[in-house]
């Protein structure tokens, strides 16, 4: 990761691991369960800010916009099926946007558990080797910062627009409870 400042050059997630170790934690919530330590994101220290603004208080104050929000949907599912909550929030925000998923140049899908994002990604028909998922990684390589994870993608998403010059992001997460929520962004012109 570079930065004006410096390089980060140590992968603070990266922990001794193997197979074998892996295939011998226990289930994390119900005896036969497949979600394991070793297939959630690691919960990490972070922090992000986003400055959501009108373009006139932008532009009056000399603030360089990367994206603006073109839509949002939260959407609640039945809570024993939670981690699916991404899949209606993202078809209903594409859907008031006015795009489908093939226009969406950017998709930023935080997951807090491996088999939750195979659902997600399953339910939404997108492949987990998709080039516009998670290009710098999601929660599962770089961690879940609690409490900062719904600015880090969505800052992260406007972010990678600019960068490979696309038009349409989606940020995406499940929030608990059975809760989604997604935003379409546009790339600012």
């Amino acid at each position: 990761v570079k930065s004006e400042e410096k390089v980060v050059e140590i992968d603070g997630c990266i922990r001794e691991t193997s197979v074998e170790k892996m295939s011998k934690l226990p289930p994390a919530f119900i005896e036969s369960g497949t979600v394991t330590a070793a297939t959630s994101s690691p919960l990490t220290d972070g922090a992000a800010c986003n400055l959501i603004c009108s373009e006139k208080y932008a532009q009056e104050n000399s603030i360089a916009s990367l994206a603006e929000i073109v839509s949002t949907a939260v959407v609640g599912v039945p809570p024993h099926i939670m981690g699916i909550g991404p899949v209606e929030s993202s078809k209903k925000a594409l859907a008031r946007a006015g795009i489908s998923m093939d226009d969406v140049d950017v998709i930023e899908l935080n997951e807090a558990f491996s088999a939750q994002s195979i659902a997600v990604l399953r339910d939404l028909d997108l492949e987990s080797d998709d080039k516009r998922l998670n290009i710098d990684g999601g929660a599962l390589a770089i961690g879940h910062p609690l409490g900062a994870s719904g600015a880090r993608i969505l800052g992260k998403a406007a972010s990678l627009l600019n960068r490979i010059d696309g038009e349409y992001a989606l940020a995406s997460m499940c929030i608990g409870g059975g809760m989604g929520i997604a935003t379409v962004l546009r790339k600012y012109e």
